[in-house]
């Protein structure tokens, strides 16, 4: 619990709601572009973004860098991740797949799309989280597994 009575996850998870909205607003602000990780990440590698490699290398360096460096700095914080490396790879290769697949990830549809009621964006959104409602339930009620 931190002074303000707010478990110190919750102002985590509102600093970090704050810092991904600033930064698609800076980023459709200054460049015109919607801020979508998966894409700028795909765009880099199957060699469609070259246009604007600096751009998208510098926010995938952000994205990776600050995270480690906060652990250097701090420690890694306390998770409920599954310690199932393998789980956690198929999970990853998986979420992967699904934002290709959706043309868009939680921050270009979720945040992006939603915030200009895009009705795409919004269906989109729908599906990705009630998929992984399902996927939740199904690996940790009958799997068990997480």
């Amino acid at each position: 619990m931190i002074a303000s009575g707010l478990p110190q996850d919750w102002i985590f998870g509102l600093a970090g709601g704050l810092m991904i909205g600033f930064a698609a607003a800076l980023l459709l602000l200054a460049n015109g572009r919607i801020l979508g990780a998966s894409g700028l990440l795909g765009g880099v590698v199957d060699g469609t973004g070259h246009g604007n490699l600096g751009e998208r290398l510098a926010f995938l360096g952000g994205l990776i860098g600050v995270p480690a460096l906060i652990v250097l700095a701090r420690g890694a914080p306390s998770t409920h991740i599954s310690h199932d490396l393998p789980l956690l790879v198929v999970a990853g290769l998986l979420v992967g797949l699904g934002t290709r697949l959706a043309n868009g990830c939680t921050s270009g549809h979720g945040v992006c799309g939603m915030s200009r009621f895009s009705i795409r964006s919004i269906a989109a959104s729908a599906v990705y989280v009630g998929a992984g409602i399902v996927t939740f339930y199904l690996a940790h009620r009958l799997l068990g597994v997480i």
